[in-house]
Parts: structure tokens; C-alpha cells; sequence
């Protein structure tokens, strides 16, 4: 039998310090960002206050409504791509395969890349004179800029997003997918399951914690394809890829509107904080509670 102290939880001193280093690197930036929505700032001198302009221009941004549209259809274009295949593939490693070890092994490389890097490299492989579309398209009949297309480049980036961020959601998946007890599948099996309906009645629920964590997680991340855009299109052909964060670029480091960029940065705070929480809340995700013991 434990004792009471034995499960008693530590005491704020414990956590202190990392409240005191969330605060100050993680609050504290949001906290002037927020003030300096409020001002008009070209970046050098004193902040001039405006109150509620730079807001009220925002709202009445047609530029703003047109990235914050792209970003939400490029935000559910990832997660529409990455969770399902991150889930089969994470199951999949999770397994006894002797390919298992190797193929993950190639799986994870991305994760070694840096994002400019990667971006750098898929603009050298579809270019559009020396790269695939230039080798590979002619056999396929295609003979087209897939960056310079204002349909398939959204597309493209999404691939890439898929490409690099595939491999850490799929870890996710396979450490969750190995907690899963034998015996749930060994009955099924003996009730004469499928392969793909013990997949389906037994990992998929199973896994429902992970896969919840691992939407937020595209969701948050979503907001910070930054440098993959502005690499690859820098927001084109015309406007787009332009997604928000690139248009908060704009804003304040090619027009030194420092003050108007910063509303722009609290409206994708605001933006990734209310997905995230929609989904928690649609989801129940505060009302599970673990089954393991001493958790």
C-alpha cells in the first residue's frame, strides 16, 4: 500500500521555475506584441500610440481575409493528409516487421533537416527548366511550373509540409500504438477479425488520446510554415500562397508597419489558441482521464 506522501502531487516550488521561463519567453513577447498593435512603429524610434487603428484596419483588410483564408484551407489540407497516413504508418512501425527498424530509419530523415533547407531542396527538384516537372513531366504529359501554378502550389507546399512533418507524427503514433495490449488483438483475432477491421475497432480507439495531441499539435504548427512559403513562392504566383504569416512579414519587415504587423501576430495567437481549444473542447479531450496506475 502507498503512502500519502508517496502520491501526493509536488507543491508550486516545483513548478516555479517553469512558470517563471514561461512567463518571461512565452507570455511576456505576446505582452508587448500586444502593445505594439496598438501603436504605429516603422521599427526605429519610440512607438507612436494609435489605440484600436491598426484593429480597425485589420478588420476592414481585404488582404487580411484572403491569407486568413489560405491559412485555414492549408491548415486543413495538412491535417487532412498528415493524420490519416500518420496514424497507418505509426501503427504499422509499431509492429514486428524486420523492415520495420529500416523503413522508419529512411521515414525519419526529414527530421534531421532543417525547414529552409528542405524548402530549398524541393524548389531545386521542381524547378520548373532543370528540375522533375523538366525530366519527368514530358513523359507524363505535363509540362508545367508546378510552383508557378496558382492551383497546384498550394498543393505542392501542403506535399512538402507532409514530407517533413510526417516522420514526428508518426513517432507519436507508433509509441502510442505499442502501448495497446496484446490481448485486445489476440481476441479479435480469434472472433475472426480482419487485419484491417482490428485496425479499425481496436488502434483507431485506442489511440484516440494521440491523435487529438497530435491535431493540435498540426494545428499550432500550421501557424508557423513561414519559411516554407516565403522560400518556395514568397507568397505567389500573385497572392496565392499568401498565407498570414508571410503577410505579417510583409507588413512589418518589407513595410515597416511594425505596429499593424503586430495585430496581424496577435490575431494568428488569438487564431491558434481558439482552433486549438475548439478541438479539445469538440473532443472531450479535458474530460479523459488515464487508466494507468499512478497517473
Amino acid at each position: 500500500m502507498r503512502s500519502s506522501s508517496a502520491t501526493e502531487r509536488p507543491g508550486f516550488v516545483w513548478v516555479a521555475p517553469a512558470l517563471l521561463f514561461f512567463g518571461l519567453f512565452g507570455l511576456g513577447p505576446v505582452v508587448i506584441v500586444l502593445y505594439l498593435s496598438l501603436t504605429s512603429w516603422s521599427g526605429l524610434g519610440a512607438p507612436e500610440w494609435t489605440g484600436l487603428d491598426n484593429w480597425a484596419r485589420l478588420v476592414g483588410d481585404d488582404q487580411v481575409r484572403s491569407s486568413l483564408g489560405i491559412t485555414l484551407f492549408l491548415t486543413a489540407l495538412c491535417w487532412a493528409t498528415q493524420t490519416p497516413m500518420a496514424l497507418a504508418f505509426g501503427a504499422w512501425a509499431a509492429g514486428p516487421q524486420r523492415s520495420r527498424a529500416v523503413v522508419s530509419s529512411i521515414f525519419f530523415l526529414p527530421l534531421l533537416l532543417s525547414t529552409a533547407a528542405i524548402a530549398l531542396i524541393w524548389k531545386a527538384v521542381l524547378d520548373p527548366h532543370f528540375g522533375m516537372p523538366a525530366r519527368v513531366g514530358p513523359m507524363v504529359g505535363f509540362d508545367g511550373d508546378v510552383l508557378g501554378d496558382s492551383t497546384l502550389a498550394l498543393y505542392a507546399i501542403a506535399f512538402i509540409v507532409l514530407w517533413q512533418f510526417l516522420p514526428f507524427h508518426m513517432l507519436l503514433y507508433q509509441a502510442a500504438a505499442r502501448q495497446v495490449p496484446a490481448s485486445l488483438y489476440e481476441a479479435a483475432e480469434l472472433d475472426g477479425a480482419s487485419p484491417f477491421q482490428r485496425f479499425l475497432r481496436i488502434t483507431v480507439p485506442q489511440l484516440r488520446h494521440t491523435i487529438i495531441a497530435s491535431s493540435v499539435l498540426m494545428i499550432v504548427g500550421s501557424m508557423t510554415y513561414f519559411e516554407t512559403v516565403l522560400l518556395l513562392t514568397n507568397g505567389g504566383p500573385g497572392n496565392a500562397t499568401r498565407i498570414l504569416p508571410l503577410y505579417m512579414y510583409a507588413r512589418g519587415f518589407v513595410a515597416f508597419e511594425m505596429g499593424y504587423a503586430s495585430a496581424i501576430a496577435v490575431l494568428l495567437v488569438v487564431l491558434g489558441t481558439g482552433l486549438s481549444l475548439l478541438v479539445v473542447r469538440v473532443t472531450g479531450y479535458t474530460r479523459m482521464t488515464s487508466q494507468r496506475e499512478g497517473v
